[in-house]
């Protein structure tokens, strides 16, 4: 099992590293957030330890939460990032390499985002889903990145909690399943 372990992880820094350098065109970017765990840790444990997954001790979003940046434009190219924290400056600095000065960044109405974009000089086209606006103008919409968040939450649900140190090789497996979906058997 340790050499199994082992192997897998060493197997999942390759995709790690395979995520979008630029988007162009329309761009969605939305926050997820994912359950902090120190899945295999022996000593140091800053909590007592959850089982299978577990739950926060808190209600909606605390420091037991890591977020995550995700970015897509419309051509599927996706990009995302750990954030420490979700706030206009680590946003920013994941977000000023990623996109080009001429593209449209949709976004759900995220403060930080709409800071962000607003510092950068790009177009920003929020939709405001609390008030059922879920589209703008016909073509500005984050339900692309939104669909992919959905089938990266279930997919992770699998693992029943993965180590936080080891969250970003996980998503850039995904990032791998979704490239090559047409290529890769279903059995992944």
């Amino acid at each position: 099992p340790n050499t199994a372990f082992r192997w897998r992880h060493r197997f999942l820094s390759l995709p790690n590293g395979q995520q979008a350098i630029r988007l162009a065109g329309i761009a969605e970017a939305d926050e997820t957030y994912f359950l902090e765990s120190q899945k295999g840790r022996r000593q140091g444990l800053s909590r007592a330890p959850r089982k299978r997954g577990g739950k926060a001790s808190k209600r909606g979003l605390s420091e037991e939460q890591t977020a995550v940046l995700i970015c897509r434009d419309r051509t599927g190219n996706t990009a995302d990032f750990m954030l420490e924290k979700a706030d206009k400056a680590h946003i920013g600095a994941a977000l000023k390499p990623l996109l080009a000065t001429d593209v449209i960044l949709c976004t759900d109405g995220e403060k930080a985002l709409a800071a962000v974009a607003k510092e950068m000089g790009i177009t920003h086209r929020p939709v405001n889903l609390a008030a059922g606006q879920r589209v703008i103008a016909g073509v500005y919409h984050v339900q692309n990145v939104n669909a992919y968040d959905s089938r990266l939450k279930e997919w992770m649900r699998r693992f029943h909690g993965v180590a936080t140190k080891y969250l970003e090789s996980y998503l850039g497996w995904r990032r791998m399943l979704e490239r090559y979906k047409n290529t890769i058997t279903p059995s992944t």
